[in-house]
């Protein structure tokens, strides 16, 4: 038996995926999206090998940090391969498979974690980075990336694969080309900076990844067993995650059909009120309790909150940042911007796993869930005047829209 803190396996997460992205944007740049994915299964063997076998707190912490460098990676090369390879019509719905995978592997790791030991959940979970590389033989390299290299002839054949045979490819290669030649060839880090197109692309970027994270999903997540039970249930705290997963990846899955209709604009908007107004309610809730108030007739409350800010947060913030990351950027600063992106987003969820019970003892409960529902405020308000719609635009549409030119 050995004993570790569970604040430093969240944070060694996150501390790999700040590493593994910016390696990343630039094997996918150099030997293409579909061999850095490929890649991507050693380090996720290596984690689960070390956690599989570990005989110590360090070897846990090792697993953990490797597996971080991971999933880092796979957050700025699957959203940049998905965008690539999507028609237009329906590039919100793939986009949004991102997340909906994600919750589908969470959902897992709850149903099965609830029913054997870590160690077989770990040698479970390790099966599925080897049927990645069997899944990714199949694949086609990305056609953007071909095209990028010269390969046309490949590029064709590669979308004719996603399409399907009767694509008009030479259109679609042509297109492709002049997002290319408009682009200024291989990027540096300063045309992030210097070009007001390519700095507006990553600052929404970097903006929704920020209120991602600062939406308070992980303070809602860790309180939802005790809000379970203050609404009188009696359910085991394993089956209360359970519950929480199913409706991710059911919201998820609505997300996906609802995004390329909808558009992005309305779902961030519509999560940044909802998730606020229940972060409020969530706060005056607490607050009530701190004062000893009688809150017994009220336990229905906290818990619609928390049911209701899930299906939000699942329907716009937790897909669509990911997804536009990969939309909003030019073709020759999309692996560098969608790294930094990845390192920034993953530098909150470090700082938010490890400063988030530091903020309950000094703020308490109800000021921690105003101070999340306060930034959904400021949300609101710059989703509706900076954030563009994307929705059925091709990438030349939406450079144009960033530069001013509507």
């Amino acid at each position: 038996m050995f004993f570790f803190s569970g604040s430093w396996v969240g944070a060694f997460l996150a501390v790999g995926a700040f590493l593994g992205a910016l390696p990343a944007g630039y094997l996918a740049e150099k030997i293409g999206r579909k061999y850095t994915t490929m890649s991507l299964a050693l380090p996720y063997l290596i984690s689960w090998a070390l956690i599989i076998f570990a005989n110590g707190a360090g070897m846990l912490y090792a697993g953990r940090l490797v597996i971080g460098i991971a999933t880092g990676a796979s957050c700025v090369v699957a959203p940049m391969f998905v965008s690539e390879v999507a028609e237009t019509s329906i590039r919100g719905a793939l986009g949004a498979f991102f997340q909906l995978h994600l919750t589908v592997g969470i959902l897992f790791v709850y149903v099965v974690g609830s029913y054997t030991h870590w160690v077989t959940l770990s040698i479970l979970c390790a099966i599925f980075p080897v049927l990645l590389i069997v899944a990714m033989f199949i694949v086609p390299e990305s056609p953007v990336f071909l095209v990028k290299k010269g390969r046309r002839i490949d590029a064709g054949v590669a979308l004719k694969w996603f399409w399907g045979p009767n694509a008009d490819t030479q259109s679609a290669l042509q297109t492709i080309q002049s997002d290319l030649d408009a682009a200024s060839g291989e990027a540096k880090v300063s045309d992030l900076f210097t070009n007001a197109t390519n700095r507006s692309a990553l600052f929404i970027s970097l903006l929704l990844m920020f209120f991602q994270q600062f939406s308070g999903i992980n303070a809602v997540i860790f309180y939802t067993a005790p809000i379970f039970q203050s609404a009188g249930s009696t359910m085991d705290p394993a089956v209360c995650s359970i519950v929480v997963g199913v409706v991710q990846v059911v919201m998820t899955l609505a997300s996906s059909v609802l995004i390329d209709k909808a558009g992005r604009r309305i779902l961030l908007l519509q999560s940044c009120v909802i998730m606020g107004s229940c972060l409020i309610v969530l706060g005056v809730y607490f607050k009530l309790q701190n004062d000893k108030v009688d809150v017994s007739n009220l336990g229905w409350l906290p818990l619609a909150s928390v049911v209701l800010f899930i299906v939000s947060f699942s329907l716009g913030f937790g897909p669509i940042p990911w997804m536009m990351m990969g939309e909003l950027c030019a073709p020759d600063i999309k692996g560098l911007a969608s790294a930094l992106a990845v390192m920034f987003n993953w530098t909150l969820v470090f700082l938010v796993t490890k400063t988030f019970g530091t903020m309950q003892e000094v703020l308490g409960s109800d000021w921690t869930f105003w101070f999340f529902g306060a930034w959904m405020i400021v949300c609101t308000v710059y989703v509706f005047i900076k954030v563009p719609e994307t929705k059925g635009k091709t990438n030349a549409q939406i450079q144009a829209i960033l530069a001013g030119k509507k």
